[in-house]
């Protein structure tokens, strides 16, 4: 007779049912693995869940190809995630250099994973990503939107383990038989969010008196919540490219105007600023004859008068500048 189920692993099949439960059965999931705790212990725990409720499950290791031995890592990984009884296959990527070695990194995983034909794609960030990440945007002072964190669901992205401590994913690891790799670039000083981890975190909790990633978690939560409503509302402004218009807005809302209409026009998102949305504001605001403004994707923007009043038009920046 067996013992008693670990209250980590409960946790973690309960909050994988819970991110799983507009699917039905035979649908298609799959896990990204990387090998280290996090990604193990989800896959554990999402392999339960879906054997119970018939889900179509699989894994994908992604070998970035970045360390030396990142071969073998991902055929350890494989494997493991195999004797769990699911199938796993490892995919080789080429990683770029746009936005940094993270960025990159990130963005050729999430490419692999997206072309999976999977309904579901499971991610394993943890609370302690959250607050990380959280603290990482109130570095870069971009805006409610870069503290807003990750979401627990983004379509095709599922993040079952966001309210899960990273020690609760070892746990999880040992009670199902499983080892983990650690990634030496999680202890690299080189990287900002290493040094967050070993040093910028245990300081707060020191001197905060401990519970700092958990409300930081909960920051991330309550902005993206007021931000969700912003977006809803920005979606609904009748002829947004009308000044009038947008001069008649509070100011939070039509910023999330202008960034609706820059994304739609080109504008590249992982570059957009709020320095940039500052700027188009101006234009709607504080106008004194601003000829042009240049967003990043060569998008560029410009006050005209029209038949109707006074338009923002944007448009391809012209070559040369």
């Amino acid at each position: 007779m067996g013992g008693a189920l670990d209250p980590a692993v409960a946790t973690g099949r309960n909050l994988v049912r819970a991110a799983l439960d507009d699917l039905s059965a035979g649908a298609r999931v799959v896990v990204g693995v990387s090998g280290g705790a996090d990604s193990l212990a989800l896959a554990a725990v999402t392999a339960f869940v879906a054997r119970r409720d018939g889900y179509d499950l699989s894994a994908v290791v992604v070998d970035h190809g970045l360390q030396h031995g990142s071969a073998d890592v991902a055929d350890v990984a494989v494997r493991q995630v195999r004797s769990l009884g699911v199938p796993a296959v490892v995919e080789r990527v080429d990683v770029g250099r746009a936005g940094g070695p993270e960025a990159a990194a990130r963005d050729a995983r999430l490419s692999v994973l997206a072309s999976t034909g999977a309904d579901a794609v499971l991610l394993a960030h943890t609370l302690d990503d959250q607050a990380e990440t959280v603290l990482l945007g109130l570095g870069r002072g971009s805006g409610p939107r870069s503290i807003s964190g990750m979401a627990p669901r983004d379509g095709l992205w599922r993040r079952p383990l966001l309210t899960v401590r990273r020690a609760d994913t070892e746990r999880i690891c040992r009670a199902s038989g499983l080892a983990w790799w650690t990634d030496p670039h999680n202890s690299d000083p080189a990287f900002r969010r290493s040094r967050l981890r070993a040093e910028v975190m245990p300081m707060l909790e020191d001197v905060l008196g401990g519970g700092v990633a958990e409300a930081l978690a909960r920051t991330a939560d309550q902005v993206r919540a007021d931000g969700t409503l912003l977006d809803q509302l920005a979606a609904e402004v009748s002829d947004p490219s009308d000044v009038p218009t947008l001069a008649a807005l509070p100011p939070a809302l039509r910023s999330r105007v202008l960034r609706r209409l820059a994304l739609a026009a080109g504008a590249s998102a992982a570059e957009l600023a709020a320095s940039h949305l500052a700027e188009l504001d101006r234009l709607v605001t504080d106008w004194h004859g601003q000829q042009r403004i240049e967003l990043p994707g060569r998008v560029s923007v410009t006050r005209v008068r029209t038949s109707g009043g006074t338009s923002l038009m944007f448009a391809a920046t012209p070559v040369g500048g």
